[in-house]
């Protein structure tokens, strides 16, 4: 039986969805006992997922009181905690950025963006104590916990992480991984999603949404020492769109959904069907040939969303505020249009409260799966 050291939690990436994965999250707790600690020694994050990923990693002694922080969290949401979004603000960053950009030295210290997320990063530090993930790794609650995040320097994934001290750094084709103390810029700098969110610069480099160049997203886990990966993520079921609307060419808005969701739906079918492929080419060989290889067996679960969120986005669109509603109409979007975009930018209670319903029936739907998965 694989020990429980080695079972690790992936958190992907998605903006306002990844209030999905705390549904999942409060799914697991029905059938997890009370004041457990954290099923996963190992979890990774990235994008929004990562700031979920920390959050439980600051809890990692009482599995519950970490969920319960993330749904209250998500579920008193508003979009103003996340990014500036009164109308005032939204175009005073704009022409910021703009008049910032015709200055050479300017342009050289100010990271351009559409939006000034500053609030989100006074939120993590009112919500989370960092101190708290080495006293559970030093208590045995916690073996490492992962933050990823893209290079814009050297185009690498590079994985930031804080263990128990047995993982040593690696470096392998576009990725790497590199010791460090998790902090607020570490997160920021996974979710600042491209164009959206202003860079992070972290030790000479400038980082932006871990989504982007992920190619092997199971690789940081089983660098970490993980054998069992429960993977929870908001890749979406494909929606039909009325034939209509095939007639005319995409919006502005629309492309860039479409962006988003080409950088969020990341490589991670595709890496576990080469982890499956390799299971099966190790269960061919004997003994002494696996252990020539230097390969092991990894198991993976994945949970993704049964309903298509941008229809529910859609519903909820007239939430945002004023000044992003002027803002995603000046590119061409429309209540009733066809982007994912609001469904990534949509930090509102109400929204966030549905996402985390339909996470929470998804879980307990493949509650037995789940259970056989992480043998409880």
């Amino acid at each position: 039986m694989t020990e429980r050291r080695e079972y690790a939690l992936m958190l992907t990436g998605g903006g306002a969805r990844a209030a999905y994965q705390v549904g999942v999250l409060k799914a697991m707790t029905s059938f997890i006992p009370r004041n457990n600690s954290l099923p996963f020694p190992i979890i990774c994050g990235t994008s929004a997922g990562a700031i979920n990923a920390t959050t439980l990693a600051c809890f990692a002694s009482c599995f519950h009181l970490g969920v319960r922080k993330l749904d209250w969290v998500w579920k008193n949401m508003h979009t103003n905690q996340i990014y500036e979004s009164r109308f005032t603000s939204v175009f005073s960053h704009m022409m910021k950025n703009y008049f910032s950009g015709l200055s050479a030295a300017d342009r050289q210290k100010k990271a351009s963006s559409l939006l000034n997320n500053a609030p989100l990063r006074q939120l993590l530090h009112k919500l989370l104590d960092f101190k708290r993930i080495e006293t559970n790794i030093s208590r045995g609650h916690l073996r490492a916990i992962c933050v990823n995040a893209s290079s814009y320097t050297s185009h690498d994934s590079v994985s930031f992480y804080q263990s128990d001290g047995t993982v040593e750094p690696w470096v392998r084709a576009q990725r790497c991984g590199i010791r460090s103390t998790i902090n607020v810029e570490h997160l920021m700098a996974s979710s600042a999603i491209p164009l959206v969110f202003p860079s992070v610069k972290i030790d000479h480099q400038f980082y932006g949404d871990g989504s982007v160049h992920q190619l092997s997203p199971l690789s940081p886990p089983i660098h970490l020492g993980a054998r069992k990966i429960l993977t929870i993520g908001v890749d979406q079921p494909e929606i039909k769109f009325a034939s209509a609307a095939q007639e005319h060419h995409p919006s502005a808005s629309a492309i860039t959904g479409h962006l988003l969701d080409t950088i969020f739906a990341d490589t991670l079918n595709a890496d576990i069907e080469r982890a499956q492929r390799i299971n099966q080419t190790l269960d061919l060989l004997t003994l002494k040939q696996r252990q020539s290889t230097n390969l092991e067996k990894i198991e993976t679960m994945v949970i993704n969303p049964s309903i298509n969120f941008n229809e529910i986005a859609a519903v909820h669109y007239h939430r945002l505020p004023n000044g992003i509603k002027t803002l995603l109409h000046l590119v061409g979007l429309k209540p009733d249009a066809e982007s994912s975009l609001p469904s990534y930018l949509l930090f509102d209670k109400f929204f966030c409260r549905e996402l985390i319903n339909i996470g929470f029936k998804d879980a307990m739907d493949r509650q037995e799966e789940l259970r056989d998965f992480l043998n409880i």
